[in-house]
């Protein structure tokens, strides 16, 4: 019944440190539409970006900066996104690790954004 994620939205402190931080570390675009949430793509998906206090409707019950917790899949290999974390003074808190993803086997790395989300980026192609 369901065939993918489109998009996902992030409760941040910031939406301009945020943006930055996901542009500069790995590559996002940033997409600002009046009167919608900002916006950052990458591949076919995006996350919105919704300012503590200037939430949009509907929304989760309750938006916390810091609670959230995803996978995203490199398009590259996971060496080159860490050689960019490490670039941008990002400390990877777990990893590289072995882990069962959606399509069986991957790579992983952890590491924290701004807001202290867990961000976990994973390689198929190992």
């Amino acid at each position: 019944m369901i065939a993918g994620i489109d998009h996902l939205v992030l409760t941040v402190s910031s939406v301009e440190g945020t943006c930055a931080f996901y542009q500069r570390v790995l590559g996002f675009k940033r997409v600002d539409t009046p009167n919608l949430p900002t916006a950052l793509l990458f591949g076919s998906q995006k996350i919105n970006v919704h300012e503590a206090g200037h939430t949009f409707e509907p929304k989760a019950k309750a938006p916390t900066p810091g609670s959230a917790d995803f996978c995203l899949i490199a398009a590259r290999p996971l060496a080159e996104i860490c050689a960019s974390l490490a670039a941008n003074g990002v400390a990877i808190e777990v990893g590289p690790v072995e882990r069962i993803g959606a399509r069986g086997p991957m790579i992983s790395v952890y590491f924290r954004d701004p807001d202290g989300n867990l961000v976990e980026i994973s390689d198929y192609n190992r």
